[in-house]
């Protein structure tokens, strides 16, 4: 039996993950919850075999959710997602997810496809790697990602430096870095653009 964690925020796709994958005669879902927060703190209590994560949820996203719980619990994950901005396929592989695949996969593909994860393979779609091959490289460090991350929930840059143990001068320094990189004119351009290219 693999026992499984779904998280996502809609909870009509979630809902219907779950009553979909629950028919699968070896597929137990143990735990579905409805952001990133949870599915780390889901699966810490649960210990499953798979996570199934929505790439984007309210918190920490996907990615960011499966970076954390990786590091807590011996599972695999799979990430799931609607639109998949160009960089997210890397920043996925680095956090060492082990399947990446649209929303728009039937049932029993997906099935096939977390069987599979969970022995041990890896499952990334080929549309979403074929688009991955032609993205540009991220020219950030991961300082100004970091920066540009807290810049997008809002953050003021004194919250920022404070999040971060840096000096208000350095993050504001981290900012026009990658406003010129980007070729933006503010710090809130600077955040959307890498977040539309999935950097952050």
């Amino acid at each position: 039996m693999i026992r499984i964690v779904i998280a996502d925020d809609e909870e009509l796709i979630r809902g219907a993950l779950v009553a979909l994958l629950s028919l699968e005669p070896d597929i137990e879902v143990v735990a579905d919850v409805a952001d990133g927060e949870a599915a780390v703190a889901a699966a810490v209590a649960h210990r499953p075999d798979l996570t199934l994560l929505d790439l984007e949820m309210p918190g920490l996203d996907g990615v960011d959710a499966a970076r954390q719980l990786l590091r807590l619990v011996a599972t695999q994950v799979v990430i799931v997602t609607r639109h998949a901005r160009p960089g997210t396929l890397k920043r996925a592989l680095s956090a060492h997810v082990r399947g990446f695949v649209p929303k728009s996969t039937p049932a029993a593909e997906l099935a096939r496809i977390i069987r599979s994860v969970a022995s041990g393979e890896r499952y990334v779609d080929a549309r979403l790697a074929a688009s991955a091959l032609t993205e540009q490289e991220c020219p950030l460090t991961p300082r100004e990602i970091d920066v540009l991350r807290l810049t997008r929930d809002g953050l003021p840059t004194k919250h920022i430096a404070r999040q971060l143990g840096l000096a208000h001068g350095t993050v504001r320094n981290h900012v026009s870095s990658a406003m010129a990189k980007l070729h933006v004119g503010s710090k809130g351009a600077a955040a959307a653009t890498a977040w539309e290219q999935g950097w952050i």
